[in-house]
């Protein structure tokens, strides 16, 4: 499987890079915009900092490069505009951003740090049980297990913003598809914001008077919450054992977030070089490509198993 993973990503790495080099007409470098992604990915695989990737005794069999560069190009050729646009390629191509599908799962997964970390970015915010320092890992998942959009931003963040910016930017979605998520994100501006000029249908449990409906509301609060949230006020006080039997399918991303940390070479927790917002952005990022590329590995075993 680990052979059938990089070869994957190797050739998505390799297609990103003749792509960004066709827009972007620079000078060739001496090592390749595809070597500094690559060896970024490896060493991101291997839980370890970016000098572990400069050190020629760290590869194998699976991967050994001709040459390597020295600490400081290669850290500085990995936050480079070119290496970071080849990491978005590489990650909507393994993503499959490009399919179609009819409902997907927004949630949040919490990254901490420790509480007496000297990272300026990493913010205190509320997780369950109580409060912490860190990051928030926000994340899209469509019905095919893949993280299709994420971002992440510091814990003290409200989901409700990063969803109303991140669901403009949804790969291709069926019209009226469903988004199911928690209650966190129950908000009226976050309705408004989504139904009508993105057509999404926000399906998640009301927060702080469950089931209440239409009565529990003043006339003035009903017309004010726009007509998405009314509807979906309706349908939990009619229907509230059909809202909630639809709700189960939200486990799919409690599922990916499990497989997104227990595998190897997963996210497991922020290791100590990982800090301050853009670090942490692009080592998170490694970790959701290597996520779908093994969805898609497994995917391509089972074909060829079938077949």
């Amino acid at each position: 499987m680990d052979r059938e993973l990089w070869l994957l990503i190797v050739a998505a790495i390799r297609r990103a890079a003749r792509a960004v080099a066709l827009t972007r007409r620079e000078r060739t470098p001496r090592y390749s915009d595809a070597l500094i992604v690559a060896m970024y990915i490896w060493s991101v695989w291997h839980d370890r900092p970016m000098r572990w990737a400069c050190d020629r005794t760290h590869y194998g069999a699976l991967f050994r490069p001709g040459k390597l560069p020295s600490i400081s190009q290669f850290t500085r050729r990995v936050k480079s505009e070119r290496s970071q646009e080849i990491l978005q390629r590489v990650h909507e191509e393994l993503a499959d951003r490009g399919l179609i599908s009819e409902e997907g799962y927004l949630d949040g997964k919490p990254l901490l740090v420790s509480p007496v970390s000297k990272d300026r970015q990493a913010t205190r915010g509320k997780i369950s049980g109580g409060y912490a320092k860190g990051y928030k890992l926000h994340a899209f998942v469509n019905e095919r297990r893949r993280i299709v959009v994420w971002s992440v931003m510091g814990l003290n963040v409200a989901e409700q913003s990063v969803a109303a910016e991140m669901l403009p930017h949804l790969p291709p979605l069926t019209n009226n598809a469903l988004v199911m998520l928690d209650s966190n994100y129950d908000s009226a501006p976050l309705h408004k914001h989504v139904a009508d000029p993105l057509g999404l249908c926000l399906l998640h449990p009301l927060r702080g008077q469950q089931h209440v409906g239409d009565k529990g509301h003043h006339p003035t609060t009903l017309r004010e919450m726009g007509a998405a949230r009314r509807e979906l006020l309706r349908a939990w006080n009619n229907q509230p054992e059909l809202m909630e039997l639809v709700l189960r399918a939200r486990q799919t991303i409690e599922r990916a977030f499990g497989v997104l940390v227990c595998t190897g070479g997963g996210l497991t927790s922020l290791p100590a070089w990982a800090r301050t917002l853009p670090r942490v952005r692009r080592w998170v990022g490694v970790k959701i490509i290597l996520y779908n590329a093994r969805l898609k590995a497994q995917e391509n075993l089972q074909r060829r198993t079938a077949a």
